[in-house]
Parts: structure tokens; C-alpha cells; sequence
């Protein structure tokens, strides 16, 4: 269990101070968007979601891809993989699904698009627009459909004030909660 989380803080603190073409640092940047998740009362699992829904920029090089080459560098899969088997799907799942909920929520909500950033106006383009109806149908059908959605939202609204005052040691003991016991140690 600590292995894994002494992984993601090693992680924020190594990359957590890069911007990726926002006007925040990542690690300003998730502890927003966990602070939004628990002030809305979310379970504690979609908290570690709006922490952790990044976490794959920091493998890869992932994050800078975008900006520096063009690329998608599909930040999500890569998170997803790196904590697929220490944490619970209600952790993972919405992590995995968080572009492509801003691909659905540019396809539903024509105001949508307008409210995104520079840099996820430039991610967008490079992850393939706004969804099909088709698209949107099936990730309609997603388990964690809602929650992804939700996650998306504090995505979007993470980017531009101070954290709580709340800093990441914070969050230890939540993730401690979900995290998934007797996990193998992480490979990285």
C-alpha cells in the first residue's frame, strides 16, 4: 500500500511544479480539483480520481507531447495503467474516461467548447474533437459514465485559483482508504 502512494508523491514532487500549458502547476492543478470533489461531497474514491486524473503527464514525458510535438500522448491510458492495480475501479475508471468526457460534453453541451482552456483546446483537436453521436452513445454506456463526467467538470474548473491551503500530504490518508490492499509493488 505505502509503495504505491510514495510513488505518486514521488512523482508530484518531481513533476508536480511543470505547467503543461496552463497557467497552474500540475500539482496546484489536482489538489484544485480534489478540494472541488470534496467540497461537493463526492465520495472519497472520485476525490482521488480528481487528484490523480493526471498523473499520467508525468510518465513519458506525456506531458509535454502535446505542446512540444503534436502528439497525444493519451495521458489517461497511462495513468490508468500505472494505478490500475492498486486502486479500485471507482478510482480508476473515471481517471480513464476523463477526455473523453470532454469530447462528450463538446458533442451535448454546444457552450461547452468555449469554457475549455488553450492547452485543452489544443488536446482536444489531437484526441479527435467532440464525439460522434455514436461516440456518445457508448460512453453513455460506461459504468463510471457520470462519475467521468463530473470528474471532467473539476478538470475544467481546477485551472484557475490557489488550492484550499490544503497540501498533498493531505490526501495521504484518503488514499490509504482506497487504495487497494495487497497490490504488488509498482514497476516504473
Amino acid at each position: 500500500m505505502a509503495n504505491v502512494i510514495d510513488l505518486i508523491f514521488d512523482l508530484f514532487e518531481r513533476h508536480g511544479h511543470d505547467h503543461y500549458g496552463e497557467d497552474t502547476t500540475q500539482l496546484s492543478h489536482a489538489l484544485q480539483c480534489a478540494a472541488l470533489a470534496r467540497a461537493s461531497g463526492c465520495a472519497d474514491t472520485l476525490v482521488a480520481a480528481a487528484l490523480l486524473h493526471d498523473i499520467g503527464q508525468f510518465i513519458d514525458e506525456a506531458g509535454v507531447l502535446a505542446e512540444r510535438r503534436g502528439v497525444d500522448a493519451r495521458h489517461e491510458d497511462l495513468g490508468h495503467a500505472l494505478l490500475s492495480t492498486h486502486f479500485p475501479p471507482a478510482v480508476i475508471e473515471p481517471i480513464r474516461l476523463h477526455v473523453a468526457a470532454k469530447r462528450y460534453l463538446c458533442a451535448v453541451d454546444p457552450d461547452y467548447a468555449a469554457t475549455l482552456s488553450a492547452a485543452s483546446h489544443l488536446s482536444l483537436r489531437l484526441q479527435g474533437g467532440a464525439m460522434s453521436a455514436a461516440e456518445c452513445a457508448g460512453f453513455e454506456r460506461e459504468p463510471f459514465f457520470a462519475d467521468a463526467v463530473t470528474l471532467r467538470r473539476f478538470d475544467d474548473d481546477g485551472k484557475a485559483t490557489d488550492p484550499d491551503g490544503a497540501d498533498l500530504a493531505s490526501y495521504r490518508a484518503l488514499l490509504e482508504r482506497v487504495v487497494v490492499r495487497a497490490a504488488p509493488p509498482p514497476a516504473v
